[in-house]
């Protein structure tokens, strides 16, 4: 025993990885190994000689156990110590540089226009994209025979053969949301509705696709004064500068009476700068609701009247931060969205300064 123990001791201690560690107990302590076979014997002997050599056979395999345990951790020390010197990193080293993305300047004129009006007590409504004929146009006072119902300007969808039902189209403004929101709430309401809208236009200026907020407020004693108040104070808020209005009279189906709303600003070498000079630009439309949109939303219009208004998203962003082409919003094009983009960290505040 003491040959086998001097063996397996020498050579588990010059086993220099795990795989001469596994062969050495295979040939000590596996099925056929030689302190195994001794084991066998045992029922050989005699009562008086196996309670000699038993217990030397049990604490020899202990040992040789204990001697491999050993062996296994130094060496996965010494693995470890050799990984430590070989793989070693300075955590006081700059980070590589990584390209950070940015917010579109559309979502980020979205969050401004919605701190205004939510400063100054309007609610955001939120409705769907594809609407009925009756809350796109039939709601909203729009004729029949109205230009805004021809294929060449709205986006229809497919009805099946035989269905004779009036298409849903694609939104042509954010109208029917308010529609939708009297129908819910009720009066008195405030509100405004930004969400994306749908036109078949294409050109420097027109998208067949943008953004819109339309404002609605309506209570009992609402007039176009109120009305004037809350654009002059949202277009002072969100140029940074006291904007004077100019009404002019117009026409759309949904207000009576109807104004297009015009912005003091002043134009050098085909820029614009807003609040000063002595020139004119149109950004909105807006009037009183007529009653007959008051009555489809379920409203008495011989006890409520109120306001409405809508403004292009895209068109007061690029007045603002000077983008000269209104394409370039979908075109997806990096170096444009850097440069115009704004930090995910910039949220629009009042208190904090909205972005310039």
């Amino acid at each position: 025993m003491e040959d086998l123990k001097s063996k397996y001791l020498g050579l588990i201690a010059a086993a220099s990885d795990e795989a001469a560690i596994e062969d050495v107990r295979l040939a000590a302590l596996g099925k056929k190994g030689e302190i195994s076979l001794q084991m066998r014997e045992l029922g050989k002997m005699s009562p008086e000689e196996r309670m000699v050599a038993g217990p030397a056979l049990n604490a020899l395999k202990d040992e040789i156990n204990s001697a491999l345990a050993a062996k296994k951790t130094a060496l996965a020390d010494a693995a470890l110590d050799e990984r430590l010197r070989s793989e070693w990193l300075d955590v006081t080293l700059p980070t590589r540089p990584r390209r950070v993305g940015s917010i579109h300047p559309i979502s980020q004129v979205t969050e401004e226009v919605t701190a205004i009006f939510a400063d100054m007590g309007f609610a955001v409504s939120e409705g769907p994209q594809i609407e009925s004929d009756w809350y796109n146009f039939d709601a909203l006072n729009i004729p029949g025979h109205h230009p805004a119902r021809a294929e060449m300007d709205t986006f229809y969808t497919h009805r099946a053969e035989g269905d004779d039902r009036p298409p849903h189209v694609l939104r042509t403004h954010t109208s029917p949301v308010q529609i939708r929101a009297m129908e819910a709430q009720g009066a008195p309401i405030r509100t405004i509705s930004p969400g994306r809208v749908y036109r078949a236009d294409y050109d420097q200026t027109h998208t067949p696709m943008f953004n819109q907020v339309e404002g609605l407020a309506i209570d009992t004693d609402i007039s176009m004064a109120n009305l004037k108040w809350v654009l002059e104070e949202f277009l002072s808020a969100f140029f940074g500068t006291k904007v004077k209005t100019r009404f002019r009279a117009s026409h759309f189906p949904f207000t009576e009476p109807s104004a297009e709303v015009d912005i003091q600003c002043q134009w050098n070498n085909g820029s614009v700068t807003v609040g000063e000079g002595n020139d004119w630009l149109e950004v909105l439309g807006s009037g009183m609701v007529h009653p007959k949109v008051l009555a489809a939303a379920k409203i008495d219009p011989s006890i409520y009247q109120g306001f409405a208004f809508g403004i292009g998203i895209d068109r007061i962003a690029m007045l603002k931060y000077g983008i000269p082409d209104l394409r370039a919003f979908f075109d997806s094009d990096l170096r444009w969205l850097r440069h115009y983009g704004f930090s995910a960290l910039d949220v629009p505040t009042l208190h904090g300064g909205l972005s310039r």
